[in-house]
């Protein structure tokens, strides 16, 4: 296996456009993005938990139920969410796609980003879509047309081997405020030319999204829009997967590969933020005992202020652990901060260890921050992944709707 920077063109028979069709008022940049296969495709996505739901989600999760589709069409600049003729423009775009693209309406995946509340401009989006061109060489270009506060393109690719056969995941994603698990504003398309099938497809999405973007946080929040897709066009010519084995584990672990790569890259992305936090608990008695500490800890906005002025304030990760929900033992925990300058060890079995503050303060001067956290309960752990909380985040967030 082999991972490579690259995206949603990576995989055989992919191609992808961008446009500026001035959806919010005042942006320049490219604001549409087509990805589209040369043929048809076995179809995964997974959803937001929020009960709010956006229309372009309705609309892509009734498109796919029969487990197919061949383009996705994404709008940055409106969320076309809570917007009282959501779902008609939604059901437009994909129908104004179909109709470029020569597919039927119901092969259109739609998914939008932006602002909330506010009739989305679908007269710019259907005027602008026959403008866009296909190549696969534009993965970037999507990739930036979908960006609304991130600072940064975000994208992972991997090659692996079917039955003989090299094969390829690649994916983007845009995601930087309103994090949360389950997910948070996060947008995430991949695409692939292994053969697998659609119930095979969801399966392994499904798994690989709860130890991925599940186990990342920014600042608490869980949107309205937020889906992964995954679209498989076969087009590497391996023997379709229809059931777990060699294969199936084979492909499920490249799927992961590019899944936690891309969701480390929002969590590093959050809005404002300087540095990416990496929690790891081990010594857990269950790896869900592990994950809701980890994940409690990367969503404690004291931690994450304690990151980003570099105080090794090791007394607000215990702290988080403790109203996690998850059962521990706190007389048992060790707690130690790492970066490429070192570790060192803050607390040993709950207690302080009069740990050298300057060593401290140059090991959290790093861009990227490790929380390590020993309970010696067992032998399961997991990681979840966040960002420091800086004065950024409010400044972004303040004036974001105007």
């Amino acid at each position: 296996m082999s991972k490579e920077n690259k995206g949603v063109c990576f995989a055989k028979g992919f191609t992808a456009g961008a446009a500026h069709a001035g959806i919010k008022e005042g942006s320049t940049k490219d604001d549409l993005a087509i990805i589209y296969s040369s043929t048809p495709c076995n179809a995964a996505a997974v959803y937001t938990t929020n009960v709010v739901k956006a229309a372009p989600l309705k609309v892509t999760k009734e498109h796919l139920s029969n487990g197919r589709a061949q383009a996705i069409i994404i709008n940055s600049g409106n969320a076309n969410a809570a917007a009282m003729n959501g779902e008609l423009h939604a059901i437009e775009t994909a129908q104004k796609v179909a109709e470029v693209l020569g597919l039927k309406p119901e092969d259109v995946l739609v998914a939008s980003t932006g602002v909330i509340g506010q009739e989305l401009n679908v007269d710019a989006i259907l005027k602008t879509l026959p403008k866009i061109e296909l190549s696969n060489e534009n993965s970037e270009a999507a990739n930036l047309a979908i960006m609304t506060t991130d600072t940064k393109t975000k994208t992972c690719g991997m090659s692996f081997e079917l039955n003989g056969k090299e094969c390829h995941i690649g994916g983007i994603c845009k995601g930087s405020g309103m994090i949360h698990p389950n997910m948070g504003t996060m947008l995430a398309f991949i695409t692939t030319d292994a053969a697998i099938s659609s119930e095979m497809l969801q399966k392994a999405l499904k798994a690989n999204v709860r130890t991925t973007f599940n186990r990342i946080s920014v600042d608490g929040d869980t949107s309205t829009n937020d889906m992964v897709i995954v679209l498989a066009n076969g087009q590497a010519e391996n023997e379709e997967i229809i059931s777990e084995g060699k294969e199936y584990k084979q492909f499920f672990f490249a799927l992961h590969q590019v899944m936690e790569c891309l969701a480390i890259q929002i969590a590093a992305d959050g809005e404002g933020a300087s540095r990416l936090i990496t929690c790891t608990v081990s010594g857990a008695k269950t790896e869900d005992q592990a994950e809701t500490l980890a994940r409690s800890v990367v969503s404690s906005s004291l931690t994450k202020a304690a990151m980003f002025g570099r105080d090794a304030n090791w007394g607000r990760v215990i702290c988080a652990m403790g109203y996690s929900g998850a059962d521990f033992d706190p007389d048992h925990v060790d707690i130690a901060f790492g970066s490429a300058k070192g570790e060192i060890v803050l607390c040993k079995d709950g207690r302080e260890t009069k740990a050298d503050d300057d060593v401290a303060y140059e090991i959290l001067g790093e861009d990227a921050i490790d929380i390590l956290i020993t309970l010696h309960e067992g032998n399961e752990r997991a990681t979840c992944w966040g960002c420091d909380l800086t004065y950024d985040y409010v400044t972004i967030n303040k004036d974001y709707r105007t």
